[in-house]
């Protein structure tokens, strides 16, 4: 039996191992095979083959967050209200797209492994996790609630013991308890699902060791810390998941369909497809469509980062939360509102934090292995030197205890999601979509760009280049051939056709029009019989001189396409077209070569006119390819070392697509385009798959940058733990400040700029 994919909402999450903590819990479900978990998208994926769902969802919740499972293909919305969970006191989660500041578990840098509650829905008296709108200020999450508490009994317990000194050491100790009591039960939640270096043990260990050592005070102070210090961190690492939930805001709610003759407004999530839509100047559209009337100009910048208004007229297709510009448009919805462009780029982005980079991979394992590690070290630490060489035990242990807050490995666990959701999140703010860490960690490596040519170096449709009049004027000789090609769908006709519009020209009348299969065109014009057809076909009708035919020669040396115009048996010029290439294609492939990535033009189309393309770009060609040979000949460049990515149109390219080290689609949010490659572009600029390889190797910088951070600060507060000049309160304020420097050095990828 083939497995089973299921989707699931899941909120309170805010840090990696939140994720860790699910990730584990369910893959103890019997039948369960595969699990990926998203934080920054709230997210998991389980592939199962008859799996109790039932137990699997009261695992989650029994964690102490919200689950609802997805309907396949929907973009994960709110969950749902009023949801109770495990034991976890005093926090209350805030379960929702926005507000990610709630989730109920200290600091959650413990891989716990979770296990089945059978109280998951009776939570304790006073502990309801109630879910708080959306736009709930921070200072209303139960999070923050608990963290006031707390501090308002370690200042009222500095009060009293300031007047009562003899009550100091009960009086912290109480102030302690209303912090670490749910700690302290998360604790043992962990420890009995498996995860015995959680943080909350470690801060249990502490602070219950400090009350021993007569550090009540610090220890009070110190839970205290913690609170502020996990509050802290989600505040800041919840902007990543704001900038790729904010974009389902683009879409609006409503749209305006049109029926019957009669215009109603309508919640677009109602809109069908084949549903006319009218939308107004200054609206935003509110589904992937058709224009099929109207002529406007579109901002596509929320979707594509286009930032110059795309004209838009009857068959152009426009992009859910775009923005119509000066006139009515009526679009005719070619998809489902759960499967616009919008939804598609949400739902894409978060599957691809679903899946785990090879550096974050590498950080997981090596943290199940450096939390024991510190704790033996700890312990190490506290009894040795009292044993040895008779050192104070209170000195000692105390010592020992600071050590186990340093050794949390929060910030160190953290420091390669973080960068790695930033990374596809500012990507997909600006048009680039990387379908997860591992593609993103690739395309750094990157050192060959194989390109299609026909749509991606070039604009995938012929247009006039040359117009050359033996007789008469530039103008008549168009003219005429844009009657002869009138009513023709042809692609060379409608480069004729355009050109004409473009230059005001209105064809004349044509009489007896006929076509030549593979020869051209003809017909009667204003008294004249005029063909228009291959120099071959000319020439089996009319003589051209030497002159006209070296004309010819040098334009299909120029990889153009050439038309001869004859009237009355005589030429009378020359319409020469070709398959430009993109506005940005020279730029966008300069920009590689200064990256110091090589690239090459893999096409089907014929030598000459690829040659003449490859000249003008100045880029390496092989042309007259067949899709296997474009395979093969990625396959060879990687055989010989180098790191490849393909990019191309995502259909006849897809064997190379796959082949390659990192397949690249371009287009305008297409399905191939979305899903068929590695990656893709969606305004299907070519400077952009330069700005792809950059973002990642800029998320790679940071990623290292991170590691140093949470290392080098455990470091240096080791040593200066052992060495007397440290204690619990910088030690705890280093956990604390590792984590939310790490998170706040991620977060400023999403403010990345082009390069």
């Amino acid at each position: 039996m083939s497995a089973l994919k299921t989707r699931y909402r899941i909120d309170g999450m805010d840090c990696a191992s939140c994720a860790s903590k699910i990730d584990t819990a369910v893959r103890r479900v019997k039948g369960v095979e595969e699990v990926s978990v998203s934080v920054t998208a709230g997210t998991m994926t389980v592939e199962h083959e008859g799996a109790d769902l039932a137990v699997l969802e009261r695992r989650v919740s029994g964690l102490g967050y919200t689950i609802m499972p997805l309907a396949a293909g929907n973009d994960p919305g709110p969950a749902a209200k009023g949801h109770g969970h495990g034991p976890c006191d005093g926090h209350d989660h805030a379960h929702h797209d926005h507000d990610h500041h709630d989730h109920d578990h200290a600091h959650d840098h413990d891989h716990a492994h979770g296990h089945s509650h059978g109280e998951a829905a009776r939570a304790p008296a006073g502990h309801a996790h109630s879910h708080l709108p959306s736009d709930v200020p921070w200072w209303q999450t139960g999070k923050a609630r608990l963290t006031l508490v707390c501090g308002a009994a370690l200042a009222a317990a500095y009060v009293a013991g300031h007047f009562v000194p003899v009550l100091d050491p009960w009086i912290f100790i109480a102030a302690l308890l209303v912090g670490l009591v749910p700690i302290a039960r998360r604790a043992v939640m962990a420890a009995l699902a498996g995860t015995p270096f959680s943080i909350e043990m470690l801060m249990t260990i502490a602070a219950v060791g400090a009350v021993i050592i007569g550090a009540g005070e610090e220890a009070a102070a110190v839970v205290f810390l913690f609170l502020v210090g996990e509050l802290l961190e989600g505040v800041a690492a919840g902007r990543a998941r704001e900038s790729i939930r904010s974009l389902t805001a683009l879409v609006p709610k409503t749209a305006r369909l049109v029926e019957n003759g009669a215009t109603r407004e309508v919640p677009a999530e109602s809109l069908t497809v084949g549903a006319t839509i009218l939308v107004r100047p200054g609206e935003r559209i509110p589904a992937d469509g058709e224009v099929i009337e109207g002529a406007s100009s579109v901002n596509e910048a929320p979707v594509t980062g286009e930032s110059v208004p795309v004209a838009k007229a009857a068959g152009d297709p426009v992009f859910a939360g775009t923005v119509n510009g000066e006139a009515a448009l009526t679009v005719r919805a070619t998809t489902e509102p759960s499967d616009n462009t919008i939804a598609r780029v949400v739902r894409l982005v978060e599957e691809a934090q679903e899946s785990k980079a090879p550096t974050e991979r590498f950080i997981d394992r090596f943290s199940r292995w450096y939390t024991p590690f510190v704790v033996v070290l700890a312990a190490l630490i506290a009894v040795v030197p009292p044993l040895v060489a008779g050192a104070a035990w209170d000195e000692w242990i105390y010592k020992g205890l600071a050590i186990l807050l340093i050794g949390c490995p929060c910030a160190l666990v953290i420091s390669t999601p973080a960068a790695i959701a930033a990374g596809l999140a500012a990507g997909a703010r600006r048009g680039l979509l990387i379908k997860g860490g591992a593609v993103l960690e690739t395309l750094r490596l990157v050192g060959l760009v194989a390109l299609d040519k026909t749509g991606t170096l070039t604009e995938g449709k012929p247009k006039v280049t040359d117009i050359v009049a033996f007789e008469g004027d530039e103008a008549a000789l168009l003219g005429r051939a844009a009657a002869l090609e009138a009513g023709s769908t042809h692609p060379l006709a409608s480069a004729v056709l355009a050109e004409a519009q473009a230059r005001g020209i209105e064809p004349a009348p044509v009489r007896d029009a006929g076509a030549a299969s593979g020869e051209g065109v003809s017909g009667t014009v204003d008294g004249a019989a005029l063909f228009l057809g291959s120099p071959k076909a000319a020439m089996a009708r009319a003589s051209l001189s030497a002159e006209q035919q070296a004309a010819i020669e040098r334009l299909n040396d120029d990889g153009k396409t050439v038309a001869v115009l004859l009237a009355d048996g005589a030429a009378q010029g020359l319409i020469a077209m070709r398959d430009e290439p993109r506005a940005d294609a020279a730029e966008g492939l300069a920009s590689l070569a200064q990256a110091g990535i090589r690239t090459l033009m893999l096409t089907g189309d014929n030598e000459r006119t690829a040659r003449a393309i490859g000249r003008d770009l100045g880029i390496e060609v092989r042309a007259g390819l067949m899709p296997a040979d474009k395979q093969r000949i990625v396959g060879e460049q990687k055989a010989s070392g180098l790191k490849v990515a393909k990019v191309g149109d995502g259909i006849n390219d897809a064997p190379a697509l796959a082949t390659a080290d990192v397949g690249i689609a371009m287009g305008g949010g297409t399905d191939v385009a979305l899903e068929t490659a590695d990656a893709a572009v969606l305004h299907g600029r070519v400077g952009d798959v330069a700005a792809m390889i950059a973002l990642s190797r800029a998320t790679m910088r940071n990623i290292h940058q991170n590691i140093a951070i949470a290392l080098g600060l455990k470091a240096v507060f080791l040593v200066t733990t052992i060495a007397g000049i440290t204690g619990l309160w910088p030690a705890i304020l280093a956990d604390t400040g590792a984590t939310v420097l790490v998170t706040a050095n991620a977060l400023r990828l999403l403010g990345r700029r082009a390069d």
